[in-house]
């Protein structure tokens, strides 16, 4: 099976000091925008996705919990999609990139390899309710969004990715699958930045997902995510086989990843020397 490389970031944040002019090497043909990237109700974030689209084949794209700020959740949704819509139609006429909305949306790279992708959300526990409330930027400066809202919107995303997963397994086996996601989907040390552990809002960050089949079918080859502010690879098994769990988060201006590399490759299909993924 042949290879395929992805450029993987998130938490970019270019509406800090509106720096929707940032710049990174492209270094693979496919580019994953795993949420907080700007603000949709910024044009310049647009600007910045159509200079994307001239460089990659395959720009992907989810909304983290900042791009709807200012707005709503259904009018950052409608905005993108008239995007993705534009853009497709000038595909007849261009050699841009494709762009691909990843809300619960499923997206075939070849006869091998499927992607799908959904925000996520989380499930917010009940303890930690009140503060993740107060604290979280989603409940406070995103129109007519709760934490109920929240839940509700992480167990369809939730129900979605499980019965893709499982129909994929099923009905076409020899396809690996990656799975992008802007809340994390496991709590496993490696995958967070352990100074915020015991955090009273680490639900609106992270899900544990370990039971769930998106989770534990081999299929499942990759899953890459943001939102927490820290990035990881690491291979999610006791054998070296499992899936490939990835955050590549750049955080905000102010306070800047030392481990985030915007030039980083992830490459599903086979071993790539240091790039190397799975199976």
């Amino acid at each position: 099976m042949s290879c395929t490389v992805f450029q993987i970031v998130s938490d970019l944040h270019l509406e800090t000091q509106r720096s929707y002019e940032y710049n990174f090497k492209q270094t693979a043909p496919n580019l994953a925008l795993l949420g907080d990237i700007g603000l949709v109700a910024h044009d310049a974030l647009f600007k910045f996705l159509e200079k994307q689209l001239s460089r990659y084949w395959n720009v992907f794209f989810l909304l983290g919990n900042h791009e709807p700020v200012s707005g709503s959740w259904s009018a950052a949704k409608q905005r993108v999609r008239e995007f993705a819509e534009r853009t497709e139609r000038l595909r007849d006429r261009s050699t841009i990139g494709r762009f691909i909305f990843l809300d619960q949306a499923r997206y075939d790279i070849n006869a091998n390899l499927t992607v799908l992708g959904c925000t996520l959300f989380s499930r917010v526990t009940q303890d930690q309710a009140t503060a993740v409330a107060s604290r979280l930027i989603d409940f406070r400066q995103i129109l007519n969004w709760t934490v109920e809202d929240h839940i509700d919107a992480h167990l369809s995303d939730l129900r979605w990715l499980n019965a893709q997963v499982a129909q994929i397994s099923q009905t076409e086996p020899h396809r690996q699958i990656v799975i992008f996601t802007h809340h994390s989907p496991t709590i496993d040390a490696r995958a967070a930045d352990q100074r915020h552990k015991g955090s009273p809002v680490t639900s609106g960050f992270a899900t544990d997902l370990s039971l769930e089949d998106c989770w534990t079918n081999p299929s499942v080859v990759m899953w890459a995510f943001g939102h927490t502010h820290f990035s990881c690879d690491f291979v999610d098994s006791v054998d070296g086989r499992g899936k490939r769990v990835v955050a590549n988060q750049r955080g905000y201006a102010m306070a800047l990843q030392s481990a985030f590399d915007p030039e980083k490759t992830f490459v599903v299909g086979k071993e790539a020397g240091s790039s190397m993924l799975l199976i």
